[in-house]
């Protein structure tokens, strides 16, 4: 995809559904039997950690094929003391433009921005294999674990924004709780069935995010 072929611009009200209907589509059976991201969007977005300013589309002949969304949360050291950071996610692109460079060049915009703004280190927790070519790294290099466990989890990667921004002291990693909503399957089910039916069903790719999402690193 050439420059000359997108735009990359904020979401409006006028995009919500088409966001949702294109991460319904990029995720349905993804991780789990159908999904509940276009859901999560349409929470986080009321979300008091929403950052408005991070939120953008890319657009190529009138039509969104990827969207990413930020929001704040914290880091705490052993002290007490506290750092906010950007969670990362959703990132998402329309299946059949997958591949082609559209979420690295949403990454890469926003992640200039966010520096901007004044943001110095951007985590989320996802596959590795997604997202290291973007710079991110085991949060184990930066010595940050999850909430209060003292493990390191595969799945936790960090970035930062502007090097030497995290230390080396241990950090836990405080997510903040818009995705809480998530957890409530018929609060899921009733907005899913605003959209067109679509049927859940087990593929490969859940068992290597099971895999993922429960490993940790020990040495």
């Amino acid at each position: 995809m050439n420059n000359n072929d997108y735009i990359i611009r904020p979401e409006t009200p006028n995009d919500y559904r088409c966001v949702e209907e294109m991460a319904r589509e990029a995720f349905w059976n993804l991780s789990v039997p159908g999904c509940s991201e276009h859901y999560f969007i349409h929470v986080l977005r009321k979300h008091p950690a929403f950052i408005p300013e991070l939120d953008f589309v890319l657009e190529s002949d009138g039509e969104i094929l990827g969207c990413v969304m930020y929001s704040r949360s914290e880091l705490m050291d052993d002290e007490g003391n506290g750092k906010t950071v950007l969670t990362m996610g959703p990132l998402c692109v329309r299946p059949g433009h997958q591949r082609k460079g559209i979420g690295k060049r949403l990454l890469e915009h926003t992640f200039a921005l966010a520096k901007d703004i004044g943001y110095d280190v951007v985590i989320n927790f996802g596959n590795p294999d997604n997202y290291v070519a973007r710079g991110y790294k085991s949060c184990k290099r930066y010595n940050i674990t999850f909430r209060d466990f003292g493990s390191f989890p595969a799945a936790l990667l960090v970035k930062e924004l502007i090097p030497g921004a995290l230390d080396g002291r241990h950090w836990r990693y405080f997510q903040n709780d818009a995705d809480a909503p998530c957890e409530d399957e018929e609060a899921v089910e009733k907005y899913d069935a605003l959209f067109p039916k679509k049927e859940k069903a087990w593929q490969p790719s859940q068992e290597e995010f099971y895999i993922h999402s429960h490993s940790e690193l020990t040495w």
